[in-house]
């Protein structure tokens, strides 16, 4: 691919249609190669590619491709669902300087759809609380960060039933404040996929979320900072 990204074959994306349809390791072990070169290897390049482009509006967030790629396989020890193969390719990008729970990029390909997304997913109980807080404190600047939605969709905005605890129900953004996860997303068609322009409306997109993005962070990003000092006294 010396000219660059120029989208998914049809064959992979085929080969991602036909794994959801015979999801068991008899079909996918001898098919593997397939993957490799039809899949994984163009994800490899649109991943370095994205990356050259996130210097510009997200430095922190640029690192190995192939660390940023999900593996194909499942995690299927804690679920009821046993097939052992994701029926999608997809990578993230997080912030270097943060541990997993940190915000970050997110985008998913499959013959149906491809997934763009943004933000702070199912984040452990403390840092729900530090992000809660300083959403709180910084509701306003919170609210002028999120995209377009023509670019970025709705929130994703499941919430618990009740004020959480500590945080006044009157105060003005306690439905910001009740959710459970902070996370644009948006659904392209998945044709898209096949071509070169795919790059640029991942880009695109994953711009327009950055402030937002890096909002979500700052309370983790201070909580380092503050470890760092009482370490080094």
């Amino acid at each position: 691919m010396a000219n660059g990204f120029q989208g998914f074959s049809a064959e992979g994306m085929q080969f991602l249609a036909d794994l959801k349809e015979n999801n068991d390791r008899e079909w996918f072990t001898p098919r593997k190669p397939v993957f490799d070169a039809q899949l994984r290897a163009p994800m490899l390049q649109l991943v370095g590619e994205i990356h050259r482009e996130m210097i510009r509006f997200a430095p922190q967030y640029v690192g190995d491709p192939a660390k940023c790629i999900f593996r194909i396989y499942r995690d299927t020890r804690f679920s009821k669902d046993k097939t052992p193969y994701k029926d999608h390719i997809a990578a993230q990008m997080r912030r270097n300087d943060l541990p997993k729970q940190g915000a970050g990029y997110y985008f998913g390909i499959a013959p149906a759809g491809i997934e763009i997304a943004g933000g702070l997913w199912m984040p452990e109980p403390d840092v729900l609380l530090a992000v809660r807080t300083h959403i709180a404190a910084n509701h306003q600047a919170f609210r002028s960060l999120f995209p377009d939605p023509a670019l970025m969709g709705d929130a994703y905005n499941e919430s618990v039933s009740r004020p959480p605890k500590g945080f006044d129900p009157a105060h003005p953004a306690i439905e910001l404040i009740k959710r459970k996860h902070y996370v644009f997303g948006t659904t392209l068609d998945g044709s898209m996929a096949l071509t070169a322009n795919l790059k640029d409306e991942i880009v695109k997109r994953f711009a327009t979320i950055a402030g937002f993005i890096e909002f979500l962070n700052q309370p983790m990003l201070a909580g380092l900072a503050a470890k760092r000092t009482l370490e080094n006294r």
